[in-house]
Parts: C-alpha cells; sequence; structure tokens
C-alpha cells in the first residue's frame, strides 16, 4: 500500500469520526504507520507555519508545493492535510515534536525541515515577527544550536545581515584552506544524492539549489577578501 494511499485513509477516518488531525496523527505508531506520520507532520508544520502571522498567502502555498514536491495526483490529498492541518486546535509544537522524536539521531534532516519551514516564511518578501517565534520555537524542540539557526537565517530572511563566515559556520580567524575545506564540504552535503540517502528524496532538492546558491556566494565572498 503507498504512503499515499494510507493518508488518505487517514484523512477519510477524519472525516468519519470528526477528530481532529492531531487526535488521529498521536495514534500513528506502526513502522509503517511512522512514515504516514512524518509525512502528514511536514505539511501539518508547513501549514501552521504559513498561517503562523494570521494570512496563509498564495506564495507560502506555493512555496510549500516547490519545497516539499507532492505527485500531481497526490496535490489533492496534501491540499486536504494542509488544510486540516490549518483549521486544527492544536498547535504546531506537537508536530514538531513527533518528528523530533523520529529524528532526533539525525540533525541534518532537521536542519533540512526548518530550512523548508523558513523557505515557506520568506516567500512572500516579509518575515513577520510571529514567523521569528515560530521558527526560533522549532529550532528549539529540535534541539538544533543558536548558531545552526543563525546560519540558516542568513539564506533566507530579507533584512538579515548576511555574514558570508556564518554562512558557511566558520570563523574569520580561520586559514583560508580550512574555510575551503568546509565550503567543500557544504557543497557535497547539498548535493541531490547525499539528501536522497539523508531521507528526503525529493521534498529537499529546491532548498539545495537555493542552499549552494547561498554557499557559493559566501565563499566568493570569502575568498575575495582573504586574497
Amino acid at each position: 500500500m503507498s504512503i499515499w494511499l494510507r493518508i488518505s485513509k487517514v484523512i477519510a477516518s477524519i472525516a468519519k469520526s470528526g477528530e481532529q488531525l492531531s487526535s488521529i496523527f498521536l495514534k500513528l505508531r506502526t513502522p509503517p504507520e511512522k512514515t504516514v506520520g512524518f509525512t502528514i507532520a511536514v505539511i501539518a508544520l508547513s501549514a501552521k507555519m504559513a498561517k503562523a502571522d494570521g494570512v496563509v498567502t498564495v506564495e507560502e502555498i506555493a512555496a510549500f508545493k516547490q519545497v516539499f514536491q507532492i505527485p500531481k495526483n497526490e496535490e489533492k490529498n496534501a491540499t486536504r492535510v494542509f488544510n486540516l492541518a490549518r483549521k486544527d486546535v492544536a498547535g504546531f509544537e506537537i508536530y514538531a515534536r513527533k518528528i523530533y522524536k523520529m529524528l532526533y539521531s539525525n540533525s541534518k534532516i532537521l536542519e533540512d525541515l526548518l530550512e523548508g519551514l523558513l523557505h515557506i516564511a520568506t516567500s512572500d518578501g516579509l518575515y513577520h515577527p510571529a514567523e521569528n517565534i515560530f521558527i526560533e520555537e522549532v529550532a528549539r524542540i529540535f534541539k538544533l544550536s543558536d548558531s545552526t539557526l543563525a546560519t540558516l537565517k542568513a539564506r533566507y530572511v530579507p533584512g538579515e545581515t548576511v555574514n558570508p563566515f556564518t554562512v558557511l559556520g566558520v570563523q574569520p580567524s580561520w586559514e583560508l584552506s580550512e574555510i575551503k575545506r568546509k565550503w567543500k564540504q557544504l557543497v557535497r552535503e547539498s548535493h541531490p544524492d547525499k539528501l536522497t540517502a539523508r531521507g528526503l528524496p525529493t521534498e529537499a532538492i529546491a532548498l539545495a539549489n537555493n542552499r549552494l546558491f547561498r554557499i557559493n556566494e559566501a565563499w566568493e565572498k570569502i575568498s575575495r577578501e582573504k586574497n
């Protein structure tokens, strides 16, 4: 049974029982259901992110579809989950904690997911204070460091001071050769094949393109300064 067929069954059970999405979500425990749970949690967290500032824009919905690529024939099911999450009285924390419980041993996937949420939050050219609170709380639940959060924000937030050293996660005092090694490491980590191996098949490809652009831009600035 495909993941989307299982998700459609979850949606059908919600329609039949009248329960909230979060109530059904918390009952997903067996291995196959964990995969369903993760997908639902990603969609739900994205919906909560889009709603954080009180308005879900066309740009945010488009950004969600771009980042977490949904099969064309399954967009209807994904949209239904997205809308159920928007209307759910439960807070976003319930989904963030469940995702962390599933992925606490793989911080890179958690970083990818937070990066996707930042992409959605800033897709309309604005970064509302409520969205910032949302992002910072998710980062806290994911147990991501302040420096990791600062690096991700530097890639996305409009008006954020883009410090090339922060983007690469390096210190200005480092030798150029050390910075170059870190830059190459980040480029390798952002390769689509690496992202697939980390468990987010096509969902992270759009993010990788933006990430690679920012990483390469930061390296060019630093190498010009150092030389």
